[in-house]
């Protein structure tokens, strides 16, 4: 068997335009990948097909080849996980197995989820709070949001009290059981976000995300040594050599890799080993599509140090179950594990071509307000 052809799609997402691949063999099987990037979706489509050459013609079951071939050849990360997620795809296919079977076998029938995107509201405490609760009324224990608006590095006094409101509603709303995962994606510097993240120990937070970017390593460990509640982040970093140094350092006590932005399953499954022989935990970053959700879940059903997993599907996605045979089943805030073979799902080529790219789709998180809503009000 060989990989003979490949086509890419667009997808509008009102929040982040998406980038699919159907992967082709000479035998009639083809797999299905992401590649999403935000505001980079045409230039991540282009690299797909520039990159065409290096992976054309070989065997969807040798991965690590064409994984390595496309390393040789300075494919970005994006580009690697599009075409390692459609191979484990044709392989589960081929084999009439789910792919976790093929990278560890079922480890757990379902994974505990985290609500994403459920704040769609003005920045006011006691819109956040009404919200909250309507995302435990759908029975999930754990949330995340980012309650700081448009700051970037520098914050008033005034807004660091908002923020700290914000963050109390919610804790109020949904009791103190509830985890509450707090994102800063990466706006402060060290100073402030040491601040904020002692302003939020009250609240008990589950973790605080990013508060600074995870790029800079040194100043991550030191938040995360000064804290008495974890640190987690490296959401945008990419490949192992990347993570082992963020692990090494202690920078974050869960990391939160992208099977997307880290470069597909493959490397995703070897993040995790080297996180498990550091005793650190993995909570998988899923703001993309949905064929990214199912490489997560794949990943999440077979290893054993998998935390928890970030979802969007329920508040924040409405085009995924429209474009997919088969929409990611979620139950009481578990994500439930399917038997069928490849990844599960596939893309419906006429559904997806409702939705066209659109430049104007995509977060202007510190530009302008009311990035919260995701266009998703407009």
């Amino acid at each position: 068997m060989k990989l003979t052809d490949i086509q890419t799609f667009i997808v509008g997402n009102p929040w982040k335009n998406w980038v699919f691949i159907k992967l082709h063999t000479d035998e009639g099987v083809y797999g299905i990948g992401e590649a999403t990037a935000h505001r980079k979706a045409k230039m991540i489509e282009a690299a797909v097909l520039e990159y065409r050459r290096y992976y054309l013609g070989k065997s969807p079951f040798n991965i690590e080849d064409v994984n390595y071939e496309l390393i040789k050849a300075g494919a970005p990360a994006k580009v690697r996980a599009a075409i390692d997620i459609a191979c484990w795809d044709i392989i589960g296919k081929v084999l009439d197995q789910p792919v976790y079977n093929l990278i560890g076998g079922k480890f757990r029938d379902r994974v505990p989820a985290y609500a994403n995107g459920w704040y769609q509201v003005d920045r006011v405490p006691e819109e956040f709070a009404e919200r909250a609760q309507a995302v435990i009324a759908k029975g999930y224990r754990a949330m995340k949001f980012d309650p700081f608006g448009v700051a970037f590095e520098r914050i008033t006094k005034e807004e660091i009290g908002l923020s700290v409101a914000i963050v109390a509603a919610v804790r109020e709303a949904v009791g103190p059981n509830v985890e509450l995962f707090i994102e800063c994606h990466g706006r402060f510097d060290p100073l402030v976000g040491a601040k904020i993240g002692k302003l939020m120990e009250p609240y008990d937070p589950g973790w605080f995300e990013e508060p600074v970017r995870s790029a800079q390593i040194e100043n991550m460990a030191a938040l995360n040594a000064k804290l008495t509640f974890p640190v987690a982040g490296d959401e945008g970093l990419d490949g192992i050599d990347d993570f082992l140094r963020f692990m090494q350092a202690r920078a974050a006590q869960i990391i939160q890799p992208d099977p997307v932005t880290c470069g597909g399953i493959s490397e995703l499954k070897k993040i995790c080993a080297i996180a498990q022989a550091h005793h650190i935990q993995v909570a998988p970053h899923n703001a993309q599509g949905p064929v990214c959700t199912a490489a997560c879940f794949h990943v999440d059903a077979s290893t054993p140090n998998i935390m928890i997993q970030e979802i969007f599907e329920d508040f924040a996605t409405p085009f995924a179950s429209k474009i997919t045979d088969y929409p990611t089943e979620i139950v009481d805030g578990h994500i439930i594990i399917p038997d069928r073979p490849g990844l599960g799902l596939d893309l419906d080529e006429e559904e997806m071509a409702k939705y066209p790219y659109d430049e104007s789709h995509f977060l202007d998180m510190f530009g302008k307000g009311g990035w919260e809503k995701r266009n998703l009000n407009d």
